[in-house]
């Protein structure tokens, strides 16, 4: 955890923060990493009937991220229909994205290196879909009129305006075909996005980055960069996606404010990955609020949270289950081996550790059996 403000004050910021006076407007908002679906995670979700299920995947986080007033993920694949397929050229089944809608998310993050594995059709009906499900969408587009109508995304919540951006990388050498428009990142462009987001006088602008190198823990001297640049031009909050680990956090304050904050990556969300780092991710958790109509709007809180893929075999069958690492011993959750028990705990420390607070191990007391 890297902050410029003084630790003491950082510390009570970062975990217990809140105002000394009743704030008129607030807004809570939650992030989280690549939620992906590789051919065995397809598999895994195939029905009797043919169809295909996923909220067993989500059911413990469910009221965690229904909670929030906004919650937003970085959809890594595309529902580019039929035959579905993982690494290298994701297509997931429709009931993916409706399994996601259903655990409480509002806003897809599109902008990602796969987002054009399926070409034009793929990018196309996964607008579509999305749009038949009512699910906010940004960072990709039909064409460039619907980019000028719709972007930035702007959302009014609890009467607090908010501007969302989002941008990747690339797309895997894919290129995108004419009118269809992908958010690159391109410094003049997001220059001038931010001046087109102050347009609509927002009360915080927040840009979603697909950025960074894969599997590296530590942010890229171009992340910091980038991050510096957005910031400088307006952008309060950012939240990285990409490398499949997590990394650091970054939070700038003034005096006793938090001015800024950046979550240089979140990591997985869900996915097959089983290597060390990548079998879960980082939730993050901010709150915003103004104190009137007038006033600026403040970053009361910015925290996060952990979560673990428990990969599984039951009944013959491999599945998939998200599972909140506890934040104390008392915290009960669903039966699992010693092994698993052992995994989680790796995953949770070492995570502790990127992002600079170092926990113990949990022992296996913290789970039913």
């Amino acid at each position: 955890m890297i902050f410029t403000c003084k630790p003491t004050l950082f510390f009570l910021l970062f975990f217990t923060f809140a105002a000394s006076f009743s704030q008129e407007k607030q807004v809570s908002l939650l992030f989280v990493g690549d939620a992906m679906q590789h051919l065995p995670q397809v598999n895994s979700a195939k029905t009797n009937d043919g169809t295909y299920a996923y909220d067993s995947c989500f059911y413990l986080l469910k009221d965690k991220i229904a909670s929030a007033d906004i919650a937003c993920v970085n959809f890594e694949t595309t529902l580019g229909g039929k035959p579905y397929s993982g690494y290298p050229m994701f297509s997931s089944p429709d009931e993916f994205a409706a399994g996601l809608k259903n655990a409480g998310f509002d806003i897809f993050f599109l902008a990602n290196n796969h987002i054009l594995d399926r070409g034009r059709k793929g990018l196309e009906r996964s607008i579509d879909r999305l749009d038949s499900i009512r699910v906010r969408h940004t960072g990709v587009f039909k064409s460039v009129d619907d980019r000028n109508l719709a972007y930035p995304l702007m959302l009014i919540k609890n009467g607090i305006r908010i501007a969302f951006l989002n941008y990747t990388y690339g797309t895997n050498g894919l290129e995108v075909t004419q009118p269809n428009v992908v958010n690159y990142i391109d410094t003049s462009t997001i220059k001038n996005d931010i001046l087109t987001a102050k347009l609509y006088n927002p009360d915080i602008i927040i840009a979603n980055m697909h950025w960074g190198e894969e599997y590296h823990t530590s942010p890229s001297p171009a992340q910091k960069k980038l991050a510096e640049l957005l910031i400088k031009n307006g952008v309060r909050i950012v939240i990285g996606n990409h490398p499949h680990v997590i990394q650091p956090i970054t939070v700038n304050c003034t005096n006793d404010s938090i001015e800024s904050v950046v979550y240089y990556s979140l990591g997985n969300f869900i996915s097959n990955q089983q290597k060390p780092n990548t079998d879960g991710g980082m939730i993050a958790e901010i709150s915003i609020s103004k104190r009137d109509a007038d006033s600026p709007a403040v970053i009361d809180s910015c925290r996060y949270s952990l979560a673990w893929v428990r990969k599984f075999t039951e009944r013959n069958k491999v599945k998939y289950r998200l599972i909140p690492s506890p934040e104390n011993e008392t915290e009960i959750i669903p039966a699992m081996t010693d092994a698993e028990i052992e995994k989680m705990n790796t995953f949770v420390k070492n995570a502790r550790i990127i992002v600079g607070q170092d926990l113990p191990n949990l022992s296996a007391t913290s789970f039913a059996k």
